[in-house]
Formats: C-alpha cells, sequence, structure tokens
C-alpha cells in the first residue's frame, strides 16, 4: 500500500456551543475519519483552544495519519468573525468570547496553518460545494442548533458584507419585545426557534405545571434534554413538544418567507440538529409558512430543502476553506 503524501489532507472543525467535531478530508472532500468533544465554554477560552487541539490529533490519529500530513485546518466558529486576522470579535454563545485570536492560539498549539470563518458560512459553505456541486449561484444557508447560523452564497461566492458580519440571519428580529437573546437583543429568530429557544420554552412550561411525556421519559428537570427526545415526545403525541415545535416551524418559515422576499436566491438549504432530528415534523411547516409570508410570485421555483450533509455540514464547510485558503 503505498504511503500518504506528506501535506495531503485537510481538518475541518466545526466549534460549537455545546460541542467540538473535526474531521479528516482529502482534496476531493471525501471524508476519512471524525472525532468530537464537548466544548466545555464555561471553562474559558484557553480550555477551549486545548480541547479544539485535541479533538483534531484525535481525528489525524483516527484516520491513521501524522498531524504533520495535514495541510490546513479550518475552523467554523460562532459568532462575529474576523477571517482575515482569524479573530473571534464576539460569540454571544460562548462565555467571554470577544476579541479572541482564535487562529493564532490553534497554529501554536498544532503548528498547522489555521483558517477562520464564522460557522454558518463554513455550513454553506460545505453545502454549496460538496452536497450542491457549487452550481446554484445564489444560495442561504440556515442551521438551527444551540443557536441558529447562516450564510449567504450570493452570485457564486461567500458575501460577508461591509464589515464582514453579514447573513446573521439566527438575529433578524422576529417579534418585537421577545424572548431575550444571547447577542442581547428581544425577540430574534434564535431567540424564539433555536435548540436553546425550544428547551427553554419546554422547562418553563414544565415548571407552569403543564404536562409532558419528557418528565417521564427523563425526569422532572428534563436536564438530559435532546433533540431526540422530541422526536420521541412528537411520536407518542406529546401536545407541549408539538405545539413548540410547530411554533419553531413557523418561526423559521416567516424568516426563510424574509429572505426569500429580500434576496430572492435559488435555494435556501436548512441544516443543524434541530433539523437533522426533526426534518419530518418541521419541514412541511417551514415550506407552507414560507410561502405564505413570501410575496405573490417571489417563492415561484425556489428550493427550500433540507441539507443531507446533517451533522457533517459544519466540518466539510470547514475543510472547503481550509483547502481553498491554502492554496491562495
Amino acid at each position: 500500500m503505498p504511503e500518504t503524501p506528506v501535506k495531503s489532507v485537510y481538518v475541518g472543525v466545526d466549534l460549537g456551543g455545546t460541542k467540538i467535531l473535526a474531521g479528516v478530508f482529502t482534496p476531493q472532500l471525501k471524508l476519512l475519519a471524525s472525532a468530537k468533544t464537548s466544548t466545555k465554554a464555561d471553562r474559558g477560552p484557553k480550555s477551549v483552544f486545548e480541547r479544539i487541539s485535541h479533538v483534531v490529533r484525535d481525528a489525524v490519529d483516527e484516520a491513521d495519519l501524522d498531524i504533520k500530513q495535514v495541510r490546513a485546518v479550518g475552523i467554523g466558529a460562532p459568532g462575529s468573525i474576523d477571517p482575515e486576522q482569524g479573530r473571534v470579535i464576539f460569540s454571544p454563545n460562548m462565555p467571554g468570547w470577544v476579541d479572541i485570536p482564535l487562529k493564532k492560539e490553534i497554529e501554536k498549539q498544532l503548528d498547522v496553518p489555521v483558517f477562520v470563518e464564522n460557522d454558518g458560512n463554513a455550513c454553506t459553505l460545505g453545502v454549496h460545494v460538496a452536497e450542491l456541486g457549487g452550481k446554484p449561484r445564489n444560495l442561504i444557508g440556515i442551521f438551527i442548533g444551540t443557536g441558529i447560523g447562516s450564510g449567504l452564497i450570493l452570485e457564486g461566492r461567500l458575501y460577508s458584507g461591509f464589515n464582514r458580519t453579514a447573513g446573521e440571519i439566527g438575529h433578524m428580529i422576529l417579534e418585537v419585545g421577545g424572548p431575550k437573546c444571547g447577542c442581547g437583543n428581544k425577540g430574534c429568530f434564535e431567540a424564539l426557534a433555536s435548540r436553546t429557544a425550544i428547551f427553554r420554552r419546554i422547562h418553563s412550561a414544565v415548571k407552569d405545571g403543564q404536562k409532558t411525556i419528557l418528565t417521564d421519559l427523563l425526569g422532572a428537570d428534563l436536564s438530559d434534554l435532546r433533540s431526540g427526545d422530541l422526536r420521541k415526545a412528537l411520536k407518542r403525541g406529546d401536545k407541549l413538544v408539538e405545539k413548540v415545535i410547530e411554533d419553531a416551524a413557523e418561526y423559521t418559515g416567516i424568516a426563510v418567507g424574509n429572505i426569500i422576499n429580500i434576496v430572492n436566491p435559488e435555494y435556501i438549504v436548512l441544516g443543524g440538529g434541530v433539523i437533522d432530528a426533526l426534518e419530518d415534523e418541521m419541514m412541511a411547516i417551514i415550506v407552507e409558512t414560507a410561502k405564505d409570508y413570501a410575496m405573490a410570485g417571489a417563492a415561484k421555483g425556489v428550493e427550500i430543502i433540507a441539507s443531507k450533509l446533517g451533522d457533517n455540514a459544519g466540518i466539510t464547510g470547514a475543510a472547503v476553506l481550509a483547502r481553498d485558503s491554502a492554496k491562495g
């Protein structure tokens, strides 16, 4: 068997509010191996740097390779990002993450070139390049997990805006005076339809005395609640969970309808842990609501689909970022 050439692979890292996922990819974006760990963001940035480096090395080891064979690492990180400097300007779901030199710190630990992009942008890149072959000229990605990440591909290129903060669809205000968001505003899409928002509503309802099968499955405090548990509850006819998920899907549909009116892209692709777990329960509501809120004729021909990359959208897009940035 021939030896793997030196500097032959790329690593994509999806840095989330609750977990870090790393994947090792060939230049053709074939996934060779992956590894994951919990983020533990409450321990501070230094601990997260160490956890990123550790999970990258674990993924490379899982692929039976050496870190010296990694040509570059791409990281999709939550929040406002300065990609040129590789800094996290601000991350609402990561305590204390203000002006964090992520690129510099991970390069120091791995001795490999590192490139950083907003996580929603990275996921959108992954969908655009690996799933749709780079064909759509205009595509919007929306990824619903701990928060709501998103990205814009306009005229075939990732669009980041004047201050490199464009595409924060999760912080579109959908309900004036609504629940407070991690960004400091009230009524953001993220505060209404993210996994965090869904769990918060269920916890609040249980405290108010509403009944749910989830307490039978997980105990009264619901401390181990996961997206998959919501699907189990829905299959058993849980009215509380049904209402909360329906509302989240409707808010998502309203956001999608707004995007159709403003950008009118060829594709709007939804992904992330919530969509991955509840695609069958949410997508029909999202599409129907989006068409209700889109202006007459605006939604014609617009494809509103769920990504098939699932949890791998972020690492795939981060690998695309690493591959294409290292070429430059």
